[in-house]
């Protein structure tokens, strides 16, 4: 027999193999105690710090103390129920109040005495959301100016319109609606 060769379970193995094998095998056991030693250690540190949380939430607090504590939360969130409560009822309220309000406007400016009064003259159209508002017009001319009011209901005037006051009423019918 060569010296060499060493016979295992009927087989011939060279000792050199055996010598990588052995090698190899132990660089392996010592990659895995290493692995096995830092996940301990982070282990250890993550229990640490749950137990100083622990400690934080239970420090001078036994079964009467927390239930208090408890209870003073459950408070605190029935107040705030209550208050989110009451904010809806008055945001509900400004928007109803917002709603009736002139929210709709659009405003023509010309000038109606063609080059003898300039562009001074104008028609603002002012709606609702259900386009309910007035027309306001105001004439410029060299002797004077003149204001007219004209009732909107909705989208609809009584009174004949000229030609501007019509444009800022379709100006103002066609604008959106930021409440809606």
């Amino acid at each position: 027999m060569d010296k060499d060769v060493i016979t295992i379970a009927g087989q011939k193995i060279e000792e050199a193999a055996i010598l990588r094998f052995s090698i190899i095998a132990g660089i392996s056991l010592i990659i895995m105690v290493f692995i096995l030693i830092v996940l301990s250690v982070v282990s250890m540190v993550k229990i640490k710090r749950l137990n100083e949380k622990y400690t934080v939430f239970m420090k001078g607090a036994d079964g009467k103390d927390l239930e208090s504590a408890i209870f003073s939360r459950f408070k605190d969130i029935d107040k705030m129920k209550a208050d989110i409560e009451y904010m809806s009822r008055k945001l509900n309220i400004a928007c109803e109040t917002l709603l009736n309000s002139y929210q709709k406007m659009s405003i023509i400016k010309y000038d109606a005495f063609k080059e003898m009064g300039g562009k001074l003259s104008f028609s603002l159209a002012m709606l609702d959301d259900k386009n309910n508002g007035y027309i306001l017009t105001s004439v410029h001319t060299r002797d004077g100016c003149y204001t007219y009011v004209k009732e909107i209901i909705k989208g609809e005037s009584f009174v004949v319109l000229a030609e501007e006051e019509r444009k800022a009423l379709e100006d103002a019918k066609n604008k959106r609606n930021y409440m809606a």
